[in-house]
């Protein structure tokens, strides 16, 4: 080949990697952006720790070695690289602190280390002690999110979300029992629940939803859910049922102790999890929409209702999770404006979501008890993504994530394919959905071969 023609070659790869990258992020790092990255990051890899400051001086003992053999003093040293591996969206280096070195360090660092190592996102933490690893991202996942092709899916810990550092964010009821989901219109709340019953819908679990916007959002899921409340007076008859289904099961928990001296330690249990598989009653997951319908009124009979939902909701929150009753509360705004008990409500949700919202009050009823820096990155969240919401708990810790759009058909299709999972809980018939048949489905009728005439 002659220079020109090798030229040309080369720019059209060039505009290749270019498309490629602008229109298929995904695709270019596996293809290319990978392997240059990590070029990247061993090569710079010193350089860059000792300009962010995360190198230690030599010890006295190099020093005294230096003097003695007349030599020049050492240089710093930064953390020894572990390991070094490509993700299908990133980067993932695991390093070894030096003595001195803190973690902290590391997680203050993130900032400029993405700047330097050319990356979109560096996420810090502690492995154990002395070991930290930094997952990068390579591109920006949360623009157009796709969840994996194999996800983990086991029992009560289901899939609703991407991460900003490329991993699956899970909703797990066992460790975070219930939990908050805020949100302005139009900014991907209703997606999010419409996710997750989704999700929900293939496992063994009861649905029980409160709708107070005349069901539109949860009524065309109805086969799925054990109960369903679509107005603030069935809401209220339907959480004190709720209530007296986790005192009977309270009930059955206390018949099967039996403490003795001769029982096993695995037999003895406080919680649903722990009853032999022939007597433990189904978890229930209650989904609340527009949770501020029900703590608003205007009269007298108003308010004695919202003083039995609130109390129910309370109770439920303090007491339900040993008896299998998880609560999900969605909102576009939960403060104290909403009258007596909210914040005791809000205080037992641990787990917490909060998509974009209109003001920064908003984000801290989320965040404002826990995590000041999770409530300037809600504030932070672009109206042209909805979806995008920041997940944190009570610990303090919070990512942005991201969940993949749902259609509403998507989900009743889930719902209408899982129909025969939904169980008939006792005490909640009345609130059962009456749903008409199914219509059968015509299939064409079979070609039959047609035979060639005989003479």
């Amino acid at each position: 080949m002659t220079t020109d023609t090798l030229l040309v070659l080369a720019l059209v790869v060039v505009a290749a990697a270019l498309v490629l990258r602008r229109l298929r992020p995904a695709w270019y790092w596996l293809t290319i952006g990978a392997a240059l990255a990590m070029v990247r990051v061993i090569v710079r890899y010193a350089s860059v720790m000792d300009a962010c400051g995360l190198t230690v001086p030599p010890s006295r003992l190099r020093l005294t070695l230096a003097r003695l053999a007349n030599r020049p003093a050492p240089a710093s040293r930064p953390p020894r690289i572990l390991r070094l591996r490509p993700t299908r969206t990133g980067l993932v280096l695991r390093v070894k602190l030096r003595p001195g070195q803190d973690a902290f360090d590391f997680a203050a660092s993130t900032d400029r280390l993405r700047h330097s190592f050319t990356m979109h996102g560096i996420t810090s933490r502690e492995i154990k002690s002395g070991v930290v690893e930094l997952r990068m991202t390579g591109y920006d996942v949360l623009q157009r999110v796709q969840m994996p092709a194999s996800i983990e899916r086991d029992g009560l810990r289901v899939p609703v979300a991407l991460r900003e550092d490329g991993e699956v964010h899970y909703r797990n009821y066992l460790e975070v029992p219930h939990s908050l989901n805020l949100g302005a219109t139009k900014s991907g709340k209703s997606v999010y629940q419409r996710h997750l019953v989704k999700e929900l819908a293939s496992q063994h679990v009861a649905l029980v939803g409160i709708d107070c916007k005349q069901g539109v959002e949860l009524a065309p899921l109805a086969r799925r859910f054990s109960a369903l409340a679509d107005n603030p007076d069935d809401a209220a008859d339907l959480l004190e049922a709720l209530v007296e289904r986790m005192a009977d099961t309270y009930q059955v928990i206390r018949r099967e102790q039996r403490i003795s001296a001769d029982t096993p330690d695995a037999e003895i249990t406080a919680d649903l999890w722990g009853l032999p598989d022939h007597l433990r009653p189904v978890p229930v997951v209650l989904l609340v929409d527009e949770v501020a319908e029900l703590a608003l009124f205007s009269n007298t009979m108003e308010r004695k209702r919202r003083e039995r939902i609130i109390t129910a909701l309370v109770r439920l929150v303090q007491l339900g999770r040993a008896a299998g009753i998880y609560v999900e509360i969605c909102g576009q705004r939960f403060g104290a404006e909403l009258g007596d008990g909210i914040t005791m409500l809000r205080a037992q949700l641990t787990g917490r979501i909060s998509h974009r919202v209109n003001d920064e009050a908003s984000a801290k009823m989320a965040f404002g008890d826990i995590s000041p820096d999770a409530v300037l990155a809600t504030t932070q969240i672009p109206v042209e993504r909805p979806g995008m919401a920041v997940a944190g708990d009570s610990t303090g810790g919070w990512v942005r994530i991201r969940t993949p759009f749902t259609t509403m058909r998507q989900a009743v299709n889930a719902c209408t394919a899982h129909a025969h999972r939904t169980p008939v809980l006792e005490g909640l018939e009345p609130f059962r959905p009456v749903l008409p048949d199914l219509a059968p489905v015509e299939l064409p009728a079979p070609a039959t071969a047609t035979k060639p005439a005989t003479a």
